[in-house]
């Protein structure tokens, strides 16, 4: 039974559109469109029990065991699950670690670990959803603007759906795990000078001119299967919704996915209280906790500079929805140091879990917000981990073996004798 239907609305001058309207923009304003959902015929004991009869699929092929079409209805109500893109994604786990929940120093922590997705990060969920989107509507082409996340997921929806796809990156700010997936994929990648922002201008110049489905978080499909991340850990918390969601901030686009996806939750009665947000950036890449330290008076814009390439972003493209989201949940927009979030990787490594250097932004943030008394003692805390700790191996390797970092295990070099090795490993011993 299908429970609503669906279209785009400015959300600046409240223009509607069609489902099947191929901008991002507002052709009477410019404002970005979102899409807007007219839910009936449901209650929320009907959509749990429809969730969870779903969760069953997972030994299923394709969009059946799909962890972002689970929540079809909340999602893309009108689609048929054979138009789908899907590999499938979503149906990441929520884990628990005690050495980085003791590190955090929260008393109840759970990772919700997004680098379980196909492509190895969140992008994935909002993929199928834009690219199913873009070839029900007939795209000829699909592109992007990257930091390397979204050009990897892009370019593998784009092969599996048949749609030729071109990417734009940054010179030289690609991490090597990233841009060798975009590369493998088949995506035509364009090299472009300058940082993501310059890359975003132009794809969208591009989209505009040369008849490219332009699938950057702009896109409001891309945030409806974005949204799902917390459709999923709610599901797994059996709906009883945690005090905090924590997640890097770069382009802002999932800080937007997940106040509406809380505004949705509550709305229909799956959830009774909402969480707050805690929306994390490196210091090197924070114009939203700049802005956010004086209300959102004004829109800041940085030049970036973080070791963490997936939220190396100095201006924002969801920014407004992304101040919806941190006001509408009294949430709290804060900045790491690169050395801050780092040092919470190698914690989160040595657990056993491992994540991309923006994943641990969130786990950083949580510890900030503890130590300062923001986050609650005997709070319950969510960190989105949005991707898989093999996307930028090169930081890694540095981090381990090159100068003094505090958590770092270095190789060892030994003789090829069992006394080098005894020797090895009661050094291993009294550093532990």
């Amino acid at each position: 039974m299908r429970i609503g239907t669906s279209s785009l609305r400015c959300e600046d001058c409240g223009q509607s559109f069609p489902e099947l309207h191929a901008h991002d923009n507002c052709d009477a304003c410019g404002g970005l469109v979102n899409l807007e959902h007219t839910f009936e015929d449901s209650t929320a004991d009907t959509l749990r029990e429809r969730f969870a009869a779903r969760a069953g699929d997972a030994l299923a092929c394709g969009a059946i065991a799909s962890g972002v079409w689970r929540y079809r209805e909340l999602v893309l109500p009108s689609v048929d699950l054979v138009d789908v893109v899907s590999h499938p994604e979503g149906s990441t786990p929520l884990l628990s670690r005690e050495s980085v929940t003791r590190w955090a120093g929260a008393d109840d922590l759970r990772l919700k670990h997004e680098g379980h997705n196909p492509t190895g990060s969140f992008k994935d969920r909002g993929m199928t959803v834009a690219m199913t989107q873009a070839r029900r509507g007939g795209a000829a082409a699909v592109a992007c603007a990257s930091t390397g996340n979204t050009s990897a997921s892009l370019a593998s929806y784009a092969a599996h759906a048949g749609i030729p796809a071109v990417v734009f990156v940054p010179s030289g700010q690609v991490a090597t795990g990233k841009l060798a997936q975009t590369l493998a994929y088949g995506a035509r990648t364009l090299v472009v000078p300058g940082n993501f922002d310059a890359c975003l201008a132009l794809a969208r110049a591009c989209a505009a001119q040369l008849d490219m489905r332009l699938l950057n978080s702009v896109n409001a499909f891309r945030v409806e299967g974005q949204k799902t991340i917390i459709f999923e850990l709610l599901q797994q918390l059996d709906w009883q919704a945690p005090d905090w969601i924590a997640l890097p901030a770069g382009n802002l686009g999932n800080t937007a996915a997940v106040g509406k996806a809380l505004r949705e939750a509550h709305a229909l009665g799956l959830i009774t209280r909402v969480p707050r947000i805690a929306a994390v950036q490196a210091a090197g890449a924070s114009p939203f906790a700049q802005s956010f330290a004086g209300d959102f008076a004004t829109r800041t814009s940085v030049t970036p500079d973080t070791v963490a390439t997936a939220i190396r972003i100095g201006a924002p493209a969801s920014w407004a929805r992304a101040v919806r989201a941190i006001r509408e949940t009294n949430g709290v927009v804060l900045a790491v140091t690169d050395a801050e979030l780092l040092e919470a990787k190698a914690v989160i490594d040595a657990s056993g879990v491992g994540c991309e250097p923006a994943s641990a932004a969130s786990v950083a943030g949580i510890r900030a917000l503890r130590a300062s008394g923001v986050i609650g003692a005997g709070e319950r805390v969510v960190a989105v981990l949005t991707g898989s700790m093999l996307k930028d191996p090169d930081i890694m390797l540095k981090y381990h073996t090159a100068g003094e970092t505090p958590r770092a295990n270095r190789p060892i070099e030994i003789d090829g004798t069992v006394a080098a090795v005894a020797r090895a490993i009661r050094g291993a011993e009294q550093r532990l």
